[in-house]
């Protein structure tokens, strides 16, 4: 992950753009670090947002940005996107706004019984002294809560029209 301050200075910049930031990703060598930033319209329906012309704008802006910034050193690979059907979920907005949504959360250790992978209907977030808890609706109608320090991924379901999986 991007240092904090640099991060923030991007979607300080996206959203002056008129964007929201979905999400950031340093990946790629130290050498030639690459940076994944996933931009959506505010409040978009998945699948309805942003364009590849726009992607592109919203490119050149962050481009320019990093080009004076030393950062990233000078042989960076910025990639611009959209968050795509099954967007991520990174913020505790996400998980607010997404409420009522079919989702898969996954960690690292087991969430619940086992399991590295839940799918199921997000119920929301509630706030707990521990922190944040995420309350998923499993397919047997059973409440779920998981820690959502514990999330290492989190992403919508999407299916296709007429479909039941």
């Amino acid at each position: 992950m991007p240092e904090e301050s640099l991060e923030r200075e991007l979607e300080d910049l996206v959203t002056r753009l008129g964007f929201e930031l979905v999400e950031l990703e340093l990946g790629g060598s130290r050498s030639r670090p690459t940076l994944r930033v996933r931009i959506d319209r505010p409040n978009a329906e998945p699948g309805r947002g942003v364009t590849l012309e726009e992607c592109s704008g919203v490119n050149r802006a962050l481009q320019a940005f990093l080009d004076e910034d030393a950062r990233l050193g000078d042989r960076y690979v910025l990639e611009v996107s959209s968050p795509g059907v099954e967007r991520p979920l990174v913020r505790r907005g996400d998980f607010d706004r997404f409420a009522g949504r079919e989702v898969v959360l996954r960690g690292n250790d087991a969430l619940d019984g086992g399991e590295k992978r839940l799918e199921g209907t997000l119920e929301g977030v509630r706030d707990e002294p521990e922190g944040e808890r995420v309350l998923l609706r499993l397919a047997d109608g059973r409440l779920v809560e998981v820690a959502r320090n514990r999330i290492t991924r989190a992403h919508l379901v999407f299916r296709w029209p007429g479909k039941r999986g």
